[in-house]
């Protein structure tokens, strides 16, 4: 035998053992002989062929067409067995909401698995059923490539933890996989209030009603999910009850759906959905495929998915590179980030609904598009394609003009009307000197206030020479300042009437006394440094940050004046609204945190000793702000970080702002301490804004990777957030809102050109790229 790995021109992998005989084991193993004829191709299954967990499988159609172009045979014995539907029906409350177009395909997973097991027999794939698997360490001495598809408790990952990395998180809400004997017309979600709390039914049919049929199998049959908050399930009893006693309890809970009719299950058990991520996915010539490297939640039908399509890419990647480790590497770059994009969906679909008892009071056409956009891949413009009547009737429910896309309606904050969702949000440029703002603000700012958002926000404005985070930061602890943000105000109020102009006051704390952003952020300055002071005596950067001294009495005195005087500055200046920030760890978002607040006195401790700072800031900025111009006030409502503020900390800290004044709380989070873990993505702070809005009614502007203005329009509809704030897209397109309106064809009082740009209003003509149509076929 050659030494593992060894060939030449694709990678031979002459002997391969597959360690699961799940859909994603088997389909790789079929490619892989499929490929290569003399490969000997073994699978190692512990289990009976026909023994298996849960019901139906949902399969896209992008992945069927892989399965097409690199296997026709099974394509083809899939093709007709699959039950396709276009409609999602959610029922709540009494009322069923149905929204069309969607396209989903699903079969029975034994039926999956015996048109695998037929073909891998064809091709003389060796099947091992009800046999425990030599360990992967072992199978690696005399096999070339090792495909450990051993599932979410993967023996294989377990066993070399040290080389993949695993971090396994388990989530808050129990479920179990039951099916019914009658094919549903669509993929249903039902919700019941139950006195214990919201319980949540998923379900979609698998196999289609067959008139002739055996008894038994003439009506169909359909995979239903039953899921609910752990604490909702054990109130409910049922972590006393067996899987017949927990069946006739779901049985009863969905009446719309199931209409009484009875469930059974197959080994059915209660369970926690757990998410797998691994560092790494391959170790010397074992690699990991499907859920032994990574999960994602149900509610997007995304486990055998991914473990199909990792199949595919596993066989292409040994087939185009010279040898194993290179194909091993070939096919985790490619696979990682589809599977971190869809983690990342399934994430927010999976937190959504464990969430859900924060949304059953929602309208119901705003609920149901709540539901169906939950996991952001679906959002306001393909639901609009898919389904335009539905979409319109969510619109008139929430009293969205007709034409007028929803990121476009007017939102009331305190005594100012915004007329459209739209922020920039506050981006330090590090340009002004001794705090000054000069004529690089003026055009900034100004050319953000033309292009049409319905608030612009200031950078954050530092209230004193040594809250400064930089030399090159505008503040407001002088006349001759705010003198030039007079300036500023006044050309946004002339030229751009009807946008208004919010500034940030907020102080460094321990993050202060650091270069310039391009000269190294967060980096100490080399000379010229002034002290910091912060809650506590802890270095942002330990090694390279300087040590703040912790604040006395006294100091947070003196600090409280600051920020009054600072105010009473920008309401002469005359600035619409102001953001107190207390966020990414400057001065007053280091008191929030127990990361960096170890103070011992009042101002310390638990979380209303915490809060007790930045609320009298809030309280004391409160008396000399005008009353009919709003404030509010930027939060992290995480900090990317064990220990750090948690999502009731969050929710503790957002309702006391509110009952302090706070008109809306600004959403971000992280950058509190510097070896944070964020989990970034598109609009991944979203679900933090949505939370605190939907758990407390507290009005909240939504940040963090948004882009689009489909992503607005989304969130906005949803009930998710009331403004979105968006700063990249500002930067790269000041007249980014303008242009959004311009691409939805939209014309009207929520974004206004100015009259000296009307006629840019539309895209310039491009020349034509379609040629003629050929009419005769040679």
């Amino acid at each position: 035998m050659t030494a593992p790995g060894a060939g030449t021109g694709p990678a031979r992998a002459a002997r391969v053992a597959v360690i699961g005989g799940g859909p994603g084991g088997l389909y790789a193993a079929a490619l892989l002989k499929r490929l290569d004829p003399a490969r000997e191709v073994t699978v190692h299954e512990r289990n009976a062929p026909d023994e298996t967990f849960g019901f139906g499988v949902v399969l896209s159609d992008e992945t069927l067409g892989g399965i097409e172009h690199a296997d026709p045979v099974v394509y083809a014995a899939l093709r007709d067995e699959f039950v396709r539907w276009d409609d999602i029906r959610v029922t709540h409350r009494g009322r069923t909401l149905t929204s069309g177009g969607h396209g989903f395909s699903a079969l029975g997973r034994r039926r999956l698995l015996a048109v695998l097991h037929a073909r891998c027999r064809e091709l003389g794939v060796r099947l091992r059923f009800r046999t425990e698997a030599p360990p992967a360490a072992e199978l690696a001495l005399d096999h070339d490539l090792v495909v450990a598809a051993d599932g979410v408790h993967s023996a294989t990952r377990r066993a070399h933890a040290d080389v993949f990395g695993p971090r396994l998180t388990t989530h808050r809400c129990r479920y179990v996989w039951l099916a019914a004997d009658f094919a549903l017309d669509a993929f249903r979600f039902e919700i019941a209030e139950t006195p214990y709390g919201v319980a949540q039914l998923h379900a979609y049919p698998y196999e289609a009603p067959a008139p002739d049929g055996p008894t038994g199998a003439r009506d169909g049959a359909s995979t239903i999910i039953v899921e609910m908050r752990e604490e909702v399930w054990r109130a409910a009893g049922l972590d006393t009850l067996d899987e017949a006693a927990s069946a006739a309890y779901c049985a009863k809970l969905f009446p719309e759906t199931l209409g009484g009719r009875p469930l059974r299950g197959n080994d059915s058990r209660w369970t926690a959905f757990r998410t797998v991520v691994n560092d790494r996915w391959s170790h010397g010539n074992t690699v990991l495929l499907g859920d032994a490297a990574h999960t994602a939640h149900f509610s997007i039908g995304s486990g055998t998915k991914l473990a199909v399509e990792d199949a595919l890419a596993l066989a292409a990647c040994l087939e185009e590179q010279p040898d194993v480790p290179t194909a091993l590497a070939a096919y985790e770059a490619e696979r990682r980030p589809v599977v971190t994009s869809t983690q990342r969906a399934a994430r927010a679909s999976l937190e959504w609904f464990e969430d859900l008892g924060t949304y059953v009071g929602q309208p119901p056409r705003r609920f149901a598009f709540n539901l169906l956009t939950r996991s952001r891949r679906v959002t306001h413009d393909n639901l609009r394609l898919r389904d335009p009547a539905f979409v319109a009737e969510v619109e008139r429910e929430q009293g969205v003009p007709e034409g007028t896309p929803p990121m476009f309606t007017p939102f009331r904050l305190g005594g100012l009307t915004l007329r459209n969702r739209v922020v920039v949000s506050a981006m330090d440029m590090y340009s002004a000197e001794d705090g000054v703002p000069g004529d690089f603000h003026l055009v900034h700012l100004g050319a953000r206030a033309l292009g049409g958002a319905g608030l612009v926000m200031t950078e954050m404005v530092c209230v004193s020479p040594e809250g400064r985070i930089t030399p090159g930061c505008t503040g407001l602890w002088n006349d001759q300042q705010a003198a030039h943000w007079r300036r500023i105000t006044d050309f946004v109020h002339t030229q751009t009437p009807g946008t208004a102009l919010g500034v940030q006051l907020g102080h460094s704390g321990r993050k202060g006394s650091t270069r310039l952003m391009w000269e190294g952020m967060d980096d100490p300055l080399p000379d010229g440094n002034w002290p910091l002071a912060a809650a506590s005596p802890l270095p942002y950067r330990p090694g390279v940050s300087q040590t703040p001294r912790e604040l006395t009495r006294a100091e947070l005195a003196a600090i409280r004046t600051q920020f009054t005087d600072a105010a009473r500055r920008a309401a002469g200046a005359g600035f619409d609204l102001l953001e107190l920030h207390c966020a990414h760890g400057y001065l007053l978002s280091g008191f929030l945190s127990p990361l960096t607040n170890r103070r011992t006195d009042v101002y310390g401790g638990d979380l209303t000793g915490r809060l007790r700072f930045p609320l009298e800031v809030l309280d004391a900025v409160r008396e000399v702000w005008p009353a009919d111009r709003p404030l509010t006030v930027r939060v992290s409502a995480t900090d990317w970080a064990d220990g750090g503020i948690s999502a009731e900390d969050a929710l503790a800290v957002a309702a006391a702002l509110a009952e302090h004044g706070a008109a809306a709380v600004d959403v971000s989070t992280g950058q509190v301490v510097s070896d944070e873990r964020p989990d970034h993505g598109r609009s991944y702070q979203t679900p933090y804004a949505d939370r605190i809005r939907n758990a407390l009614g507290v009005p909240v502007v939504a940040v963090g990777a948004l882009s689009s203005w489909d992503d607005v329009n989304s969130l906005i509809l949803a009930g998710r957030a009331d403004l979105c704030a968006l700063g990249r897209p500002h930067l790269y397109d000041p007249h980014w809102t303008l242009h959004a309106a311009a691409d939805q064809g939209y014309e009207g009082p929520g974004a206004p050109w100015p009259r000296q740009y009307a006629a840019g209003s539309r895209k310039p003509p491009t020349g034509r790229t379609d040629g003629p149509k050929p009419r005769l076929a040679l």
